[in-house]
C-alpha cells in the first residue's frame, strides 16, 4: 500500500473529515495542506529527502483569498507534481460532474482517479486508493457511466486551438489563413469547416457561437 499521502484541499471541515477517514482505513503517513503551492513545496521537500509522496489527493477548485498564488487549481498542481516525480498517483476530489471535462484529466495532465464529493465519498475515496495503488484507474460510478454510456469524441489540442480561434473573433477563413502562416496542420479552409462541422454536431451546436459557448462552459477553453 502506499506510504506517504498528500491531500490538497482548501476547506478545513473536507480536510479534516478525509485525514480522518483515511486514518481510520490504512496505516500510512499523511499530510495535508490549503494551497497548491504548499502542496509543490512539500513534494519537493520529500524528493530532496529521497522519501517521496506517493499519492496526491487534491481538490480541482480552490478559493481565492489574499495569498498570492503561482499554481490556483487541482489540475495545473497536478500536472506540476507529475513533472516533479512521474509515478506519483493522483485522485482528484471535487464536486465537479461534467463529464466530457472530467473525462480529458485522465488524458492531461494525467489523473489516475476522480471521486465526486458527496454523500458517499468517503467510502468512494477508501475504493479509489486501492483501486488506484493496483495500477488501474478510478472513476465514480455515476460519472463512469456517463461517460461509458455515450461515445466520446476524442477532443484534441487542434480542435481547442480552434475553437479559441472562434472565440477570439476570427472567421473560418482567417484562422485559414494564420495557420498557414505558423505551420498548424490541416490549415485549408475545407478541413477548418468540416472540423467545424464535426465539433458542431457532437456539441449539439446551432452555430460557432453556439459552440465557444458550450465549449467555455465546459472548461475545455
Amino acid at each position: 500500500m502506499f506510504r506517504k499521502v498528500l491531500i490538497a484541499e482548501d476547506i478545513d471541515s473536507i480536510n479534516l473529515g478525509i485525514v480522518t477517514n483515511l486514518k481510520k482505513s490504512f496505516d500510512f503517513e499523511i499530510a495535508h495542506v490549503k494551497y497548491c503551492d504548499d502542496a509543490i513545496l512539500k513534494v519537493k521537500k520529500a524528493l530532496l529527502e529521497a522519501l517521496p509522496y506517493d499519492l496526491l489527493i487534491t481538490d480541482l477548485s480552490f478559493k481565492p483569498d489574499h495569498r498570492n498564488c503561482n499554481i490556483c487549481s487541482g489540475d495545473e498542481l497536478a500536472r506540476e507534481v507529475l513533472k516533479l516525480h512521474p509515478p506519483t498517483k493522483i485522485i482528484m476530489y471535487s464536486i465537479e460532474d461534467r463529464p466530457l471535462k472530467i473525462k480529458n484529466f485522465f488524458n492531461e495532465p494525467g489523473i489516475h482517479g476522480y471521486v465526486c464529493k458527496g454523500r458517499e465519498s468517503a467510502i468512494e475515496i477508501n475504493k479509489a486508493i486501492e483501486t488506484v495503488y493496483k495500477n488501474e484507474y478510478y472513476l465514480s460510478h455515476s460519472l463512469d457511466y456517463a461517460i461509458k454510456g455515450t461515445p466520446v469524441m476524442e477532443i484534441d489540442d487542434y480542435d481547442i486551438r480552434l475553437i479559441n480561434e472562434l472565440a477570439n473573433g476570427l472567421l473560418q477563413d482567417e484562422i485559414a489563413k494564420k495557420f498557414k502562416a505558423e505551420g498548424v496542420f490541416p490549415a485549408s479552409l475545407s478541413s477548418i469547416e468540416k472540423r467545424l462541422n464535426k465539433l458542431k454536431i457532437y456539441f449539439k451546436a446551432k452555430n460557432s457561437t453556439h459552440l465557444v459557448a458550450i465549449v467555455k462552459d465546459l472548461g475545455l477553453i
